[in-house]
């Protein structure tokens, strides 16, 4: 009897064991920061925040939101590669960050990262106001060589920078004025200040559909569906440049890949999420445009990749 009761004591003993080994085995079992590097109420923190709220209803757990904006991203993402590859922070990388990570001196390196996916694609377009005297592309093509065209950009060196200096050499010159501030960028080419404007649909989309700004082109290897369906695209002109607005989730490189595996899981899901499908039509994005962690990471390393070509050739020396 006595042996008996020291078998069952051990078997009992092992039972309450097993559930605790497997809780300190659970992902995640603590708060998981969300870094946005540029502040609140942009497209990418509106983003982060749909995101966020699905994880903590999936994996049970707080995901809160962090701004840390400053250096066009570099410093919130510098901030999540600077901390432990321990799953306990990932960030929001911008098709802005990306551009400067493509700079000589960056302070943030991608391969220091990997990608849980991309939640967003849009794809750039240059956009006439509603009086311009550019009816379409062609007529800016034509008529480029003949008198100024300006061109309202965010700055040296950038997206849309680049895409100007790369259109001189195909015979269009535009001549980029650069505003920071998007505001200021709508309120000049709507007043006339400049003539045409660099940008992605769904920034502008309430500009769109009270008539004040139409797209003449979008960067795109292929036709927008509609609304867009009619408006020619990039490589029907031959042009060898695309740069679209991107927007992914970030990890620390190093991190447990079962961790990995697991914010990726539940991000697959929120792919069919109601809220993140109204977001992604809100910003009149391309419906096919979200990317696994598998798909993503050379995604956007071909992009950055891209990035660097063309300010090697365009950029400021």
């Amino acid at each position: 009897m006595k042996i008996k009761k020291i078998i069952w004591a051990g078997v009992g003993c092992a039972a309450l064991l097993l559930p605790a080994a497997h809780a300190q085995n659970a992902y995640p079992q603590k708060p998981v920061d969300v870094i946005v590097p540029w502040g609140a109420g942009g497209g990418a923190d509106v983003m982060a925040r749909i995101l966020a709220k699905w994880l903590e209803s999936d994996l049970k757990v707080s995901f809160p939101v962090l701004n840390v904006p400053g250096a066009s991203g570099m410093i919130g993402l510098g901030k999540m590669v600077s901390l432990p590859a321990d799953g306990q922070t990932i960030a929001v990388l911008t098709g802005d960050s990306l551009m400067m990570a493509a700079t000589p001196k960056a302070t943030f390196n991608l391969s220091d990262s990997l990608a849980l996916a991309v939640l967003l694609r849009q794809p750039s377009g240059i956009f006439a106001p509603k009086n311009s005297r550019f009816k379409t592309w062609e007529d800016v093509v034509k008529n480029s060589d003949k008198e100024q065209v300006t061109l309202g950009i965010t700055g040296p060196n950038t997206a849309d920078d680049l895409t100007a200096r790369y259109l001189k050499t195909r015979g269009v010159a535009l001549t980029g004025i650069p505003y920071t501030k998007p505001g200021e960028r709508y309120s000049a080419v709507i007043g006339g200040h400049v003539d045409l404007l660099y940008e992605q649909a769904g920034d502008v989309r309430s500009f769109l559909e009270s008539g004040d700004l139409r797209p003449l082109i979008f960067f795109s290897p292929k036709r927008l569906p509609p609304p867009f369906a009619d408006v020619p695209v990039s490589s029907e002109f031959g042009y060898e440049v695309l740069l679209p607005q991107v927007r992914a989730v970030l990890i620390k490189a190093g991190t447990d890949p079962q961790k990995i595996k697991r914010l990726g899981d539940s991000i697959e899901r929120f792919k069919r999420n109601p809220e993140y499908l109204k977001f992604v039509e809100q910003q009149l994005a391309l419906p096919d445009g979200y990317m696994d962690g598998p798909t993503a990471q050379p995604f956007l390393l071909s992009e950055l990749g891209a990035l660097k070509k063309l300010l090697a050739a365009y950029g400021d020396k």
